[in-house]
């Protein structure tokens, strides 16, 4: 079964950086799309990032000029460099990578995030 690993999260002052690494536990061929999605206490799941097998970026307004979403094909990991974080950033990271041809959504099993003001 595949299972996407997550790593990097943790507590960062607001303006400072975190840097967020995703890796599958095995290769998946057909991913098409990976991306970034979190949650916060109270809310629901919000798409954060996502980057497309033809390197087509993507990012909700209130991150754009902060993060920037990124591939590693020599490590076969999918990163999301954060950086000007600020306490509205605080939630659970959640990686995402989506098959087209089945159709299939794998998840991880998410990472916290904290900006302390």
């Amino acid at each position: 079964q595949v299972q996407l690993v997550e790593s990097g999260g943790g507590l960062v002052q607001a303006g400072g950086s975190l840097r967020l690494s995703c890796a599958p536990s095995m290769d998946i061929p057909c991913i098409t799309t990976m991306a970034w999605y979190r949650q916060a206490p109270g809310k629901g799941r919000e798409l954060v990032a996502s980057i497309t097998s033809s390197a087509m970026t993507y990012y909700v307004d209130s991150v754009k000029g902060r993060f920037t979403i990124s591939v590693d094909n020599a490590k076969n990991t999918m990163n999301l460099q954060m950086d000007s974080l600020e306490p509205e950033d605080t939630a659970v990271y959640y990686c995402n990578a989506h098959c087209d041809l089945i159709r299939e959504d794998y998840w991880g099993q998410g990472t916290q995030v904290t900006v302390s003001s």
